[in-house]
């Protein structure tokens, strides 16, 4: 998420009462895993969208075990 400015090491605050609004940036579990995404949805589909150009959207399927555990409220940046 290098494009948000999540960088490896930082600290990240999560709200788990916020709802996960499209274009926010959540904590998601897809099939057991942990990821942090941005989320876009409209009325037919879901997609998680990383912030790096080196990694591919992921399209949610009704298939897939997936909930987005938080949203992502905070960074604290490590040096």
């Amino acid at each position: 998420m290098t494009g948000a400015s999540i960088n490896h090491g930082d600290i990240l605050i999560i709200d788990r009462s916020l709802a996960a609004t499209n274009g926010k940036i959540v904590i998601a579990i897809i099939n057991g895993e942990l990821t942090i995404k941005r989320l876009l949805q409209n009325r037919s589909s879901c997609k998680l969208v990383a912030e790096n150009p080196n990694y591919e959207a992921i399209d949610i399927t009704p298939e897939m075990a997936f909930e987005v555990w938080g949203v992502v409220t905070s960074v604290i940046h490590q040096f």
